[in-house]
């Protein structure tokens, strides 16, 4: 059996599966579209967990919980005779030829970021009124930001040097302090939301997702932490009991680990 052959095999045993849970099992026989979508959510933060861990077992069960979403909601849909698992294929697969003129028509490109100012103006000529209609209201802030900043950029409303993007988030650091000195707590929220707004525009062009680095600076910081609390724990001390001179000795030694 081919490598294809095997996969469409395995795909064609999960729609199996999904068949027979939807039809005898009562927890799955309940659920809807709405009851799911926040277990959806949940599972892509999963993945996104593993990607950044580096861990591709875990990324392989991810992926699985995610796809098993996919083809739950299809199944719904096919319910209700709105859509199937086909439709849902087919939908992604034409959206990826008629996206990609420059593999499946005669259009020329010469680098990524061609392909990605055609894709937004394709998206413009299927009727989308602006290019930010893309953007899930939905999205965590620093996420939203990011993806609203790279689809403007699609279209041209850009820097032209990263140095230029450096001066702004100079220059909105020094508005946000001259608010913090007014001691206004409604433009000094505003003014810090430029800060961060600024902040990730100029890890775009550092070609660094602002996500991740977060993220990553979020793991590092509670391994520093926790290997600080077991320290404490050795000595049978309460964190609050140490002196920040003793707690900074064991952060030190955290971050040589």
């Amino acid at each position: 059996m081919s490598d294809k052959a095997a996969q469409l095999k395995a795909f064609e045993r999960l729609l199996i599966i999904m068949d027979e849970l939807r039809e005898q099992c009562p927890w799955d026989k309940k659920q809807t579209m709405e009851s799911l979508r926040h277990l959806t959510i949940e599972e892509v933060y999963e993945l996104g967990d593993a990607i950044l861990d580096n861990d591709l077992d875990e990324v392989k069960k991810e992926l699985g919980d995610v796809l098993l979403h996919i083809v739950f909601y299809s199944k719904i849909g096919s319910e209700t005779k709105d859509f199937d698992i086909a439709d849902v294929c087919n939908s992604i697969c034409d959206k990826l030829v008629e996206r990609h003129p420059h593999i499946y028509g005669d259009v020329k490109v010469e680098n990524e970021e061609d392909v990605k100012r055609n894709w937004e103006q394709l998206k413009l000529k299927e009727g989308k009124k602006s290019v930010l209609e893309g953007v899930p209201k939905s999205l965590p802030a620093m996420v939203k930001a990011n993806r609203i900043q790279d689809k403007v950029a699609g279209v041209g409303f850009d820097w032209e040097q990263p140095e230029q993007v450096f001066e702004k988030v100079e220059e909105e650091l020094a508005e946000l302090k001259a608010e913090i000195a007014n001691g206004n707590q409604d433009t000094i929220e505003s003014e810090f939301g430029d800060v961060l707004f600024s902040m990730i525009n100029y890890a775009r062009f550092l070609k660094v997702n602002p996500e991740n680095a977060l993220e990553r600076t979020n793991k590092k910081f509670i391994k520093r932490f926790q290997y600080l609390e077991g320290k404490a724990k050795d000595l049978g001390k309460s964190l609050k009991d140490m002196s920040l001179a003793e707690m900074d000795t064991f952060w030190e030694e955290a971050k040589s680990l």
